[in-house]
C-alpha cells in the first residue's frame, strides 16, 4: 500500500498559567491511501490536537511542536512540523484537507454555498473563476447534493444539516487532496444522515483512492468505517491495531473500559458499565500509567509497577499494540469478566 502519512513522536504542548499541557505526548501512528484509520478516545485526550497538528493549524507562538509528520504532496514527502507558514498554506486543502465538527459554524452564513466552495478552490487556482464555479456544481452533485447548480446559489441557512455536512465534504475535496481528516463527521446527526455520510465517505475513499484519518469518540462509526484504530487516553495511544482485533481482542484494560460503556443488541437487562474517575490533568500527569487510577485491573501488576513506570507501547500480536503492564494471562480474564472473547 502507499503511504501517504507518517507521525512520529509527535509532541504538542501548550504553555498556561497552570503551567505546561501535554496535550499530544509521544504518538507515532501512519496512514495508507485507500485505507481508513480512526482515532478514538475520550473528549480532551489528544484526538484533535493531532489532527490540527497534521493541517499545520496550531500557532507557532502558543504551542510547542516536537516530532515529524510526514506528509506525501503527490508522492514527495514533506514535514509539516518544519514548513514555514506559507509552506503549510500551499499544501493545506490541497494535499490534505479536513471536515470540521460544525458545519454550520464552518459554512459563513452571509456568502452563498457556491461562492464558498469556489473560493476553496481558487486559494490554489488564482484567477479561474469560471472554472471554479463549475467545480463547485460538480462537487456538489458528487456528494449528493440535489439540483446543484439551483443549490450552489442559496445560502448555508437554506441547508440541512445533514445537507451542510455534505456542503463541507465537497469543500474539502474541491482540490482532490490525498488525505482527508474528518474530525467528528457525524456530530449532532441522526443516525439516518449518520449512516448516509459515512457510506458517503467510503464511496468517495476508492474514488479518490484517499486515506481518511477519521477522529470520533463513536466507537460504532469505529467499527462500521475503520480499517485500523488507535485509541487515545491522556495525549498517548494506548492501543493500536486492525478494527476487528480491537473489538474482539482488545489488549488494554482503556479499551475495555470503552467497550464495555458501549450498548449492544444482544444485552439483555444489562447496565452499562461506566469507566469510573475523570481522566488525569494533563499538565500533572501521574508518574506511572495515567489510566491507573480508574483501572480495574491495576493490582493484578506485581511489584506496584502501574504506579512507578510508564507502560511502552509494545506489539502484542501481529499489527496490534497495546500500553499497558498485564500479562496476556491477566488479559485474557479480564475480556471475560467483561464478557468479552
Amino acid at each position: 500500500m502507499t503511504q501517504l502519512l507518517r507521525i512520529e513522536d509527535l509532541h504538542v504542548a501548550f504553555k498556561t498559567d497552570d503551567g505546561l499541557v501535554r496535550a499530544v505526548d509521544g504518538v507515532s501512528l501512519t496512514l495508507n491511501a485507500g485505507e481508513t484509520v480512526a482515532i478514538v478516545g475520550e473528549s480532551g485526550s489528544g484526538k484533535t490536537v493531532t489532527s490540527l497538528s497534521v493541517m499545520g493549524l496550531h500557532k507557532k507562538g502558543s504551542a510547542q511542536i516536537s516530532g515529524s509528520i510526514s506528509l506525501s504532496d503527490h508522492g514527495t514527502f514533506k514535514d509539516v512540523v518544519s514548513l514555514n507558514d506559507d509552506q503549510i498554506r500551499d499544501i493545506r486543502g490541497r494535499a490534505v484537507s479536513m471536515i470540521f465538527q460544525d458545519p454550520m459554524s464552518s459554512l459563513h452564513p452571509y456568502y452563498k454555498i457556491g461562492s464558498q466552495l469556489a473560493e476553496a478552490y481558487l486559494v490554489h487556482n488564482p484567477g479561474k473563476k469560471k472554472e471554479a464555479m463549475a467545480r463547485a456544481v460538480e462537487m456538489l452533485d458528487l456528494v449528493g447534493i440535489p439540483e446543484p447548480a439551483k443549490r450552489a446559489v442559496e445560502f448555508p441557512h437554506q441547508f440541512s444539516g445533514g445537507m451542510r455536512q455534505r456542503v463541507m465534504i465537497a469543500m474539502a475535496l474541491m482540490n482532490s487532496p490525498q488525505i482527508l481528516i474528518a474530525d467528528e463527521p457525524t456530530t449532532a446527526l441522526d443516525v439516518t444522515v449518520q449512516a448516509q455520510i459515512l457510506a458517503l465517505l467510503s464511496k468517495l475513499k476508492k474514488e479518490f483512492n484517499m486515506g481518511i484519518l477519521l477522529i470520533t469518540h463513536d466507537l460504532g462509526v469505529v467499527a462500521q468505517v475503520a480499517d485500523r484504530v488507535n485509541v487515545m487516553y491522556a495525549g498517548r495511544i494506548v492501543e493500536e491495531g486492525p478494527v476487528d482485533d480491537l473489538f474482539y481482542s482488545p489488549l488494554a484494560p482503556y479499551t475495555l473500559g470503552l467497550l464495555k460503556s458501549v450498548p449492544r443488541v444482544t444485552s439483555k437487562n444489562e447496565r452499562l458499565k461506566a469507566i469510573p474517575g475523570q481522566p488525569p490533568s494533563l499538565n500533572h500527569l501521574p508518574q506511572g500509567c495515567s489510566f491507573r487510577a480508574r483501572c480495574s485491573f491495576s493490582d493484578r501488576v506485581p511489584g506496584n509497577l502501574c504506579a512507578t513506570t510508564a507502560p511502552t507501547l509494545d506489539q502484542k500480536t501481529t499489527d496490534h499494540f497495546s500500553r499497558c503492564h498485564l500479562s496476556e494471562a491477566e488479559l485474557v480474564k479480564a475480556r471475560k469478566e467483561i464478557g468479552g472473547n
